[in-house]
């Protein structure tokens, strides 16, 4: 009877106004970063006008931003295990102020670069950083939510950055201004998390669901967890599913304008009602976590009807109007995957090595949008607009196979113990 008390109390005894402050605070973070995803997009034209730069020079702004992330975010993994995840949070959210100010006193592609950078090391260490505080603090039945939460947040980030940029950049008359108010988002966010920082507090552990698993790891060497194939089919998994993502947020536009003389006024908002399908999914696949015992199967279900949808976009049968519909209606089976593909990781991730997996694991989403961009770009160059969606719905394919994957290999380690 002892033995299912540890399993059963925190189920009860936690008040849902502490998880629910951890998880706010957390999805205030993420969709933070995001937002400085696209720090230097939204302004692009005005770089050009003002700089004279090509599309190629703020393409390869873009990919330092995503390189920087990339093997930051592989290599933070190891710093949130060993100093904490909450220190790391408050350098991040740093880095994004000194980014912004950076973009608004540039005078070339030089200054810009080095606002691509700072944004690229302040975004690195996020998931590692997030999925750690959740983790830790976060109640087990309610952790699905909490990673729903947390990706409903990042594509309001993408959302508002556009918008935020533009917006202030036509209302002030100049684009510095702009950046000077992405810089005072940064500090009032990093203010929020300092005034607020108990509910970070990850060296405690409020719920500790890896401490007593992980008590017996102490010899095991750091890198160890880099043997286990699941942690590097869930790498391939992120990468597959954002090369997916990569090429609806860069070219579904362009390409819907090419296959059926969409106005851009229509195809613009094909991204962000994907987004907002998206968000959806989320909220739904949130309530599936804590219902679903194989998730690898919600995975492969959701994803596979977003990569039918992408098809059917692509290929040509759907009225113009119809077909930027369906594209967007894909998000909901993307964003339905997202809560079971997180809950995921943390099972394959040995106890005390959350960071360490987390960010190599999501280290595939930096590569997937540095890699992806070109592939996709080049394709709409030589007239093949339908294979944005093709490729895309293959991409999902791909990311199904390396998910059910590691549903196998986890399903097979769990009948061990219960054998023995």
């Amino acid at each position: 009877m002892s033995s299912t008390a540890p399993a059963t109390t925190p189920a009860i005894a936690v008040p849902l106004k502490q998880d629910a402050r951890t998880i706010g605070l957390i999805g205030l973070a993420h969709g933070t970063s995001h937002f400085f995803h696209m720090l230097l997009p939204p302004l692009f034209p005005a770089f050009i006008r003002d700089f004279g730069l090509s599309y190629s020079e703020l393409g390869l702004l873009v990919t330092i931003f995503f390189v920087i992330s990339g093997i930051g975010q592989a290599l933070s993994g190891f710093l949130v295990d060993r100093v904490g995840a909450r220190p790391v949070l408050f350098v991040a959210l740093s880095c994004f102020v000194f980014a912004a100010l950076a973009a608004a006193s540039a005078n070339g592609f030089a200054g810009l670069l080095l606002a691509a950078s700072l944004a690229g090391l302040g975004n690195a260490p996020f998931h590692p950083v997030d999925f750690t505080i959740l983790n830790k603090r976060v109640s087990q039945p309610r952790l699905g939510h909490a990673f729903s939460v947390h990706g409903i947040t990042g594509n309001l980030g993408w959302a508002a950055a556009p918008v935020f940029y533009t917006a202030l950049t036509a209302a002030t008359g100049s684009w510095r201004l702009a950046y000077v108010g992405g810089a005072i988002v940064a500090a009032v966010v990093l203010l929020t998390m300092l005034l607020h920082r108990d509910a970070l507090d990850d060296r405690q552990g409020a719920w500790a669901h890896e401490k007593k698993a992980g008590a017996g790891l102490a010899d095991e060497h750091p890198m160890a967890f880099l043997k286990l194939p699941s942690v590097w089919l869930c790498f391939s998994f992120f990468f597959w599913t954002t090369a997916a993502l990569s090429a609806i947020q860069s070219f579904a536009s362009p390409a819907l304008q090419q296959m059926y003389g969409l106005p851009l006024s229509i195809t613009a908002f094909v991204v962000t009602g994907y987004m907002l399908c998206g968000a959806v999914g989320m909220v739904i696949g949130g309530f599936l976590v804590a219902r679903v015992q194989r998730l690898e199967r919600t995975i492969a279900a959701a994803m596979a009807v977003a990569a039918g949808l992408l098809m059917l976009a692509g290929s040509g049968w759907l009225p113009g109007l119809a077909a930027a519909g369906v594209a967007a209606l894909a998000g909901f089976g993307t964003g339905l995957a997202g809560p079971s593909r997180d809950m995921l990781i943390k099972r394959a991730a040995p106890p005390g090595a959350t960071g360490r997996v987390y960010g190599t694991v999501y280290s595939g989403l930096d590569l997937g949008f540095a890699v992806a961009a070109p592939v996709f770009g080049a394709l709409l160059d030589h007239g093949s607009p339908n294979a944005v969606f093709h490729g895309s719905a293959l991409a999902l394919a791909l990311g199904v196979a390396s998910a059910s994957l590691v549903g196998l290999r986890l399903a097979r380690r769990s009948v061990v113990p219960a054998a023995a």
